[in-house]
C-alpha cells in the first residue's frame, strides 16, 4: 500500500433498503419497462432516492464525509449490479451491448426478465434470507471487462451533493461462488476457476472509484460464511487470500472493507483475511461468536455487527454493547459498530406504523432504528458507556416488557403443544393414499394444475383499498371477490385445466393473509422489504403465541368448489414459509413457533375436509431458504421444520391428496427432507433452470407424485408450445409417467391476465401432445 488511508468510522451500517419508503424505486423501474417513462424519467428518480437516503443516513447521525454511510442502490439486484459491471453478460444478450462494448440499462433489464426466445438469468435465495438475486452465467468464454461505470457515477454523484460515501458492491470470491457455467462450458466447469482473470477488473473497478472520490469501498463477501454453497470453505478462503493480496497492493484504490455478515467466517476465512493487506473487516456478531485473535488484526478495524439487519426487534443494546467490549479484546487496531448485515432485509421505519399497537411498536426497531442504535453504540465507543447510559436503559426496560405483555404465553396454545407425540406427525401408507386419492379424483394422466394465485389486477387492488377505506361496505367486496372467483374457475375450465384453483383474489399476501386471522400476530402499513427486482412483501411479524379463533380459507375454497365439478384445491402456507416470510419472536426456539402454526393449519385443513374440499396444497417454498449456513446446524433445522409440515398435515384421510409447493429451493440439497415432508404431490421450481432439477429427482430415487414447472412466472415472457413440451418430455423420459404433474413454476399473482392465459393454454396444449405420445 503506497498511500495514507482514512480512518474508518467508529460506527456503519452495511447498507439500507433501496425500494423507497413508498416504493417510489419499484414504480419507476415497472414505469419504465411499461413504456410509460423513459431512461431519463427513471434515473432523476433513482437519484432523488440516493439523495433521500443519504440525507436521512446523516439526520439520523451517520457521517457526511467520513464514508459512514453505505452507497448500496441497486436497479434490481447487487449481484447483477457487479456481473454486468465486470462485463458478465450471457452471449445470448451480447447484441445488446453498447457500441463502446458497455451494458446500459436495457441490457441490463432484459437480462433480469428475459425477452423473446432469450430466457432470463435463473434466479435463487440470498444465503438463508427472503431475498432473490440473480445467478451470473460465467465460464471459459465470458470477457470480463469494465463495462459499468454505474458505481463510480454514484460515488461521484454524492460527493458533489457533499458526501463522502462508501459504494458497496458483491466481492470477486462471492461473485464467483454464486455464478453457475454458462451453458456450452465444459462438464465440472467450476466459475472459480476464473478468478485470476477477473481480478485485474475489480482492480480496475476499485481505481476508477477511487478517482470518483471513495476514500472506502466495501466489498461484500458472505460466501466466505457458508458450508451450503458447492465450493468448500477451505478452498473459498483460499481464494479469499488470493484476491485480496492481489487487490490489497494496489495503490490507487480505497481502503478496502471485507464484509461478511449472515453467518461466522469459517476458521480459514478469517485466518486469511486477517493477514490481508485489507483496512478493515464486518463479521456478523448476532449469528456468530466473536472469534479468537489471529496475526494481521493489529492493522486492521473490526466493525463489529452487534446490530441485527434481519430483524425487527429492539433487542438488548446493552448485550450488543458487551459484545463490542469482548471483540476489542481481540486485538484490531479499532473497534467500531455495526449491522450484521444490509438493513435492505428490514422495512425503512416504525415511525411510518400509525396502526401498529403502541406497546408492540415500543419492541420493535426497523432501519431508521437500527441506525439510531449503531450510532449510539459508535457515541460510546467514543465517550465511554455513560454517554450513552439513557439508550442502555430505554431498550432494556422495552425488552422487559415485551417479556410480561399479555399474548406473549398462551397458556392453552402451549398445553396442547406439550402433549403431542409421534402419531400425531404420521399419515399412513403412501401407496394406501395413492390408491383411495386415484378412486376419489379419476384424474388423467399428467394433470394439469397451477400453484394456487392468479394474477392480482388493478380492479382487486382498488377494491381491496377502497373496502380498506369504507368506501366499499364488506357485502360489497365479498360481491366483488365472489364474481372475481366465478371468473377465474370459469377461465380455468375454458382452458382445460385438470386441478382448479380459486385464485385467491382475496388475498393480498400468502403470508399476511394467515397473519390477518391467527392470534400472535401484528401486520404493518409500510413495512415493505424487497423480494426480488421490483417486487416487495411486508412481512408480518410474528410476537406471541399463535392460535386461529376461527376457520380462514373454507368459505372461500367451498364456494369455488359449488362452482366446478372438477377438483379444486384448498390453498394453505405452511408453516416453515409463514416463519421464514415473517418477523419472528426471538424469545424461544423457532421449532417450537413452527408447532404453533402448524396446529393452527392442522386445524384448518380438517375444516376444509369436512366441507368436501380433497385437494389441499400446503405451500412451503422458504423450506430450503431457512436451511442454516453452518452445517452443523442444518440437521436440528430440518427436523422441526420437517416435523412442522407433517403435523400440519397428517390429521389429514387418505383419500385427500395434500399437495406441496416449494419455489427456487435447490431441491437437490434439502431433497431428503423434501421426501420426509410425505406430501402426495410436490410441485417445484425447474423452468428457468432449464429442468436442471429433473436428473437431481431421478437420481434420488424420489417417489411421491412431482411437478416440475414448466412455465417461469417469474418473466414476462409467453413459453411456447415446444419449449414446454420439451420441458415436459425430458420429465416424461426421466420420472414415472403416473407420478408426473404439470404446472407453472409459481403462482400468477404478479403476471397479466394476457400473459397468463396464453401461457397456460400452451401449457394445456404442450401436455395434450405429450399425452398423446406416451403410452396410455
Amino acid at each position: 500500500m503506497t498511500e495514507p488511508r482514512s480512518t474508518f468510522p467508529h460506527g456503519t451500517i452495511l447498507g439500507y433498503p433501496r425500494i423507497g419508503r413508498r416504493r417510489e424505486l419499484k414504480r419507476a423501474v415497472e414505469a419504465y419497462w411499461a413504456g410509460t417513462a423513459d431512461a431519463v424519467t427513471l434515473e432523476q428518480t433513482a437519484a432523488a432516492l440516493r439523495r433521500a437516503t443519504r440525507e436521512r443516513l446523516a439526520a439520523l447521525g451517520l457521517g457526511r464525509d467520513d464514508s459512514s454511510i453505505p452507497e448500496s442502490f441497486s436497479f434490481y439486484d447487487q449481484v447483477h449490479d457487479a456481473a454486468v459491471t465486470v462485463g458478465a453478460l450471457p452471449e445470448r444478450f451480447a447484441a445488446l451491448r453498447d457500441a463502446d462494448g458497455a451494458i446500459g440499462l436495457d441490457a441490463y433489464f432484459t437480462a433480469a426478465r428475459g425477452a423473446g426466445d432469450d430466457a432470463p438469468l435463473e434466479m435463487t435465495k440470498w444465503f438463508d434470507t427472503n431475498y432473490h438475486y440473480l445467478v451470473p452465467e460465467i465460464g471459459p468464454e465470458t470477457v470480463f471487462s469494465l463495462s459499468s461505470d454505474r458505481f463510480a457515477r454514484q460515488v461521484a454523484e454524492a460527493k458533489a451533493d457533499g458526501f463522502t460515501v462508501r459504494p458497496v458492491i458483491v466481492g470477486p470470491v462471492t461473485l464467483l461462488a454464486l455464478a453457475k457455467a454458462t451453458y456450452s462450458s465444459p462438464r465440472g466447469f467450476d466459475p472459480l476457476s476464473r478468478l485470476d482473470d477477473l481480478l485485474p477488473v475489480y482492480a480496475e473497478l476499485l481505481s476508477a472509484l477511487r478517482a470518483a472520490g471513495a476514500e472506502w469501498v466495501q466489498l461484500d463477501e458472505p460466501a466466505l460464511v457458508s458450508e451450503s454453497l458447492p465450493a468448500d470453505p477451505a478452498v473459498l478462503a483460499d481464494a479469499a487470500a488470493r484476491a485480496y493480496a492481489a487487490l490489497g497492493v494496489r495503490g490507487d484504490r480505497p481502503a478496502i472493507l471485507v464484509a461478511a455478515g449472515y453467518a461466522q467466517l469459517s476458521p480459514e476465512a478469517w485466518t486469511a483475511l486477517a493477514a490481508a493487506p485489507i483496512e478493515a473487516l464486518a463479521i456478523d456478531l448476532t449469528r456468530g461468536a466473536v472469534p479468537e485473535a489471529v496475526p494481521g488484526l493489529d492493522r486492521k478495524t473490526l466493525v463489529g455487527g452487534v446490530v441485527d439487519g434481519r430483524n425487527v426487534w429492539r433487542g438488548d443494546l446493552d448485550a450488543a454493547w458487551e459484545r463490542l467490549q469482548v471483540l476489542s479484546a481481540v486485538g484490531a487496531s479499532e473497534i467500531s459498530a455495526g449491522t450484521s448485515t444490509s438493513l435492505q432485509h428490514v422495512p425503512h421505519d416504525v415511525a411510518d406504523e400509525s396502526a401498529l399497537d403502541e406497546r408492540l411498536a415500543s419492541w420493535l426497531a426497523f432501519a431508521d432504528q437500527k441506525v439510531a442504535q449503531v450510532v449510539a453504540l459508535a457515541t460510546g465507543l467514543v465517550d465511554g458507556r455513560e454517554a450513552i447510559a439513557e439508550p442502555l436503559a430505554e431498550a432494556s426496560a422495552a425488552l422487559a416488557d415485551r417479556r410480561t405483555a399479555p399474548g406473549v404465553r398462551d397458556g392453552a396454545v402451549r398445553a396442547r403443544a406439550a402433549v403431542l407425540d409421534s402419531g400425531d406427525f404420521e399419515r399412513g401408507d403412501y401407496d394406501a393414499r395413492v390408491a383411495a386419492q386415484d378412486a376419489e379424483l379419476a384424474l388423467p394422466v399428467l394433470p394439469t394444475t397451477t400453484i394456487g394465485s392468479f394474477p392480482q389486477t388493478g380492479d382487486i387492488r382498488r377494491a381491496r383499498a377502497r373496502h380498506g377505506r369504507g368506501e366499499l361496505s364488506a357485502d360489497e367486496y365479498q360481491r366483488f371477490l365472489r364474481d372475481e372467483i366465478a371468473r377465474v374457475v370459469t377461465l380455468q375450465e375454458d382452458i382445460g385445466l385438470d386441478v382448479l384453483v380459486h385464485g385467491e383474489a382475496e388475498r393480498n399476501d400468502m403470508v399476511q393473509y394467515f397473519a390477518e386471522n391467527l392470534d400472535g400476530f401484528a401486520v404493518t402499513e409500510n413495512g415493505w422489504v424487497q423480494s426480488y427486482g421490483s417486487r416487495a412483501t411486508r412481512p408480518s411479524i410474528l410476537w406471541g403465541d399463535v392460535a386461529r379463533p376461527a376457520p380462514i380459507t373454507v368459505a372461500w375454497s367451498t364456494f369455488a368448489q359449488s362452482l366446478t365439478d372438477k377438483p379444486m384445491k384448498g390453498m394453505l402456507t405452511g408453516p416453515v414459509t409463514i416463519l421464514a416470510w415473517s418477523f419472528v419472536r426471538d424469545d424461544q426456539p423457532l421449532g417450537e413457533t413452527a408447532n404453533q402454526v402448524a396446529l393452527a393449519l392442522r386445524d384448518e385443513i380438517a375444516d376444509l375436509e369436512g366441507a368436501g374440499i380433497r385437494v389441499i396444497q400446503v405451500d412451503e417454498p422458504a423450506l430450503r431458504e431457512l436451511l442454516p449456513l453452518k452445517a452443523a446446524d442444518q440437521p436440528a433445522y430440518l427436523e422441526w421444520s420437517v416435523g412442522s409440515f407433517r403435523l400440519a398435515t397428517a390429521g389429514a384421510a387418505q383419500a385427500t391428496q395434500v399437495h406441496t409447493h416449494l419455489c427456487y429451493s435447490e431441491f437437490d440439497v434439502v431433497i431428503d427432507a423434501i421426501a420426509a415432508l410425505d406430501a402426495d404431490v410436490t410441485s417445484i421450481e425447474a423452468a428457468r433452470s432449464r429442468g436442471e432439477v429433473i436428473g437431481d429427482i431421478r437420481a434420488s430415487g424420489f417417489t411421491a407424485g412431482i411437478g416440475p414447472g414448466v412455465y417461469d412466472i417469474h418473466s414476462p415472457r409467453v413459453p411456447s408450445v415446444g419449449e414446454i413440451a420439451d420441458l415436459l418430455g425430458r420429465a416424461v423420459a426421466e420420472l414415472p409417467l403416473r407420478r408426473v404433474w404439470v404446472n407453472p413454476d409459481c403462482g400468477l399473482k404478479t403476471r397479466g391476465y394476457d400473459e397468463t392465459v396464453a401461457s397456460l393454454k400452451n401449457l394445456v396444449e404442450a401436455t395434450e401432445a405429450v399425452r398423446a405420445s406416451v403410452p396410455a
